[in-house]
């Protein structure tokens, strides 16, 4: 195990059996092999004694304990959460080096190309598994995801049960965090996606730069033998080839690239595209979505799908739950639910509905943000709401421990007089989309924006079950009984 790390110092004997690896001191047990990781909040080496009281064989940490426990080996690193990761590669016999393992990287776009990769995959007649923000899927096997990109442990473990399932692909959501802390670390990368970026997670990195550089370091670090794919239109395109030992391919709809796409036709249930010189129907909807599916297009082709069938395969994929997932009401009007948390994701869908409607029927926009989290992008999002939408509700999003009203506040400073009047504040999140669902005619669009497949609601650190979804469907039902 520890000839995979750099290892400063060890007391011990390293010659013993080790029965699994944690970084939860709750899990530890006799044989354990312990490692100390220094969190945001916690610093698990407070809990070194504990684990040795409770059997465990081994702890890799940065700071040995003061008292060393009889029996146990301590392996002293100069970084315990880049040692994770790569003990995590170790302990489940580098499972992503016996996968066709593929990271989508970027703002915008993650889940919907890995996903549709995924499903490619898998019409193409393979096994394939899936780490992405909806859910994590081992062949058929579905289980729920905590988070965009998870721990290494678990990445790991999910990789390795995909390689027992035998499956042949892997596709993952590579987070900026992740990459920043070191969770993709030891990893065999067949191939990387940069779909584009755009401000988010502030709150985080604190500037731009560092979050570019968190996006860069995925394909830093790709292996000479695996492909780099970006998006040739976002300015950050080129930033993520700088360094990259992979082989570079880009896609795009406005310049040279190796996949170009152009629309020919924009509908709300799908569009006509041609790619590479082929037209096709696709059951997807605004130039967004054209961009994951060049993206899908250009990495099948560079995993060795062919490429009639992979135009074929395409005409099959649907929209993932919750991004740009369309609705009929009884009365005419169309509802879209989208995950679209960001000014940038806002702009795209407004965009495209306004295309698509060419001015044959009104946006009425339900949008908020989320509490705890970047408040620089609040006013932001509100000021693109009012400027692309006839009608605007503003309303609680996932609040967390903020007070609604004072997020509420925050996108309200992005109005001026010019569009304020348009603007309604209606914090209950039914109550907001119920109020859009009355204010629209026949022909109309209500965006539903924020949360997308989410089926919850975060107030005060608890998750409530809450679906905009299930709110529009009860609304069409009454419409339909009335």
């Amino acid at each position: 195990m520890i000839a995979a790390i750099d290892v400063e110092q060890v007391v011990g004997n390293v010659d013993k059996k080790i029965v699994d690896v944690t970084n939860d001191s709750r899990q530890a047990r006799e044989g354990s092999l312990f490692i100390a990781v220094r969190g945001a909040v916690v610093d698990a080496h407070q809990f070194i004694p504990a684990v040795t009281a409770a059997g465990a064989a081994a702890v890799v940490c940065e700071q040995l304990p003061e008292q060393i426990a009889e029996g146990v080996t301590y392996v002293r690193v100069s970084n315990s959460t880049q040692a994770e990761a790569l003990l995590a590669d170790a302990w489940y016999d580098h499972p992503s080096a016996q996968l066709k393992l593929v990271g989508v990287t970027g703002t915008n776009g993650k889940t919907t190309t890995a996903t549709l990769l995924y499903e490619m995959a898998r019409l193409m007649g393979y096994k394939a598994g899936l780490l992405s923000t909806v859910k994590n899927v081992v062949d058929r096997k579905e289980y729920p995801a905590k988070q965009t990109t998870p721990g290494s442990l678990e990445i790991n473990r999910y990789l390795h049960e995909m390689v027992e399932a035998g499956c042949d692909y892997a596709f993952m959501e590579v987070s900026s965090h992740a990459c920043v802390q070191y969770r993709i670390d030891g990893l065999k990368f067949a191939g990387g996606i940069f779909t584009n970026l755009t401000r988010d997670h502030l709150d985080f990195h604190k500037t731009v730069e560092n979050y570019i550089k968190a996006k860069k370091r995925f394909f830093d670090l790709l292996p000479a033998d695996a492909f780099a794919l970006t998006n040739a239109d976002d300015k950050q395109g080129s930033v993520m080839l700088q360094n990259t030992r992979a082989h570079k391919y880009t896609y795009s709809l406005r310049t040279m690239a190796d996949f170009k796409a152009r629309v020919i036709e924009d509908r709300l249930d799908g569009m006509t595209v041609d790619f590479n010189g082929q037209q096709l129907e696709v059951r997807f909807t605004g130039r967004f979505n054209v961009y994951n599916l060049l993206s899908v297009y250009g990495a099948s082709l560079l995993l060795g799908f062919p490429k009639d069938e992979t135009l074929v395969k395409m005409s099959l994929l649907v929209p993932v739950a919750g991004r740009f997932q369309t609705m009929t009401s009884p009365r005419g009007y169309t509802a879209v639910v989208d995950y679209a948390h960001t000014p940038d994701a806002l702009v795209n869908v407004l965009s495209t509905i306004a295309e698509v409607l060419n001015g044959k029927g009104r946006i009425i926009t339900v949008c908020g943000a989320g509490g705890n989290r970047d408040k620089g992008k609040r006013p932001m999002m509100a000021a693109e709401a009012a400027r692309r939408s006839d009608q605007v509700i503003l309303t609680s999003d996932n609040p967390r421990f903020e007070n609604p009203e004072a997020i509420l506040d925050d996108m309200e400073a992005g109005l001026d007089e010019s569009n304020r009047d348009r603007v309604l504040r209606i914090t209950d999140r039914t109550s907001a989309i119920r109020t859009a669902c009355k204010l629209a005619h026949k022909g109309d669009v209500v965006l539903v924006a924020g949360k997308g497949h989410e089926t919850y609601q975060e107030i005060e650190g608890v998750k409530h079950h809450y679906d905009d979804r299930e709110v529009l469907q009860e609304i069409f039902n009454n419409e339909k009984a009335n």
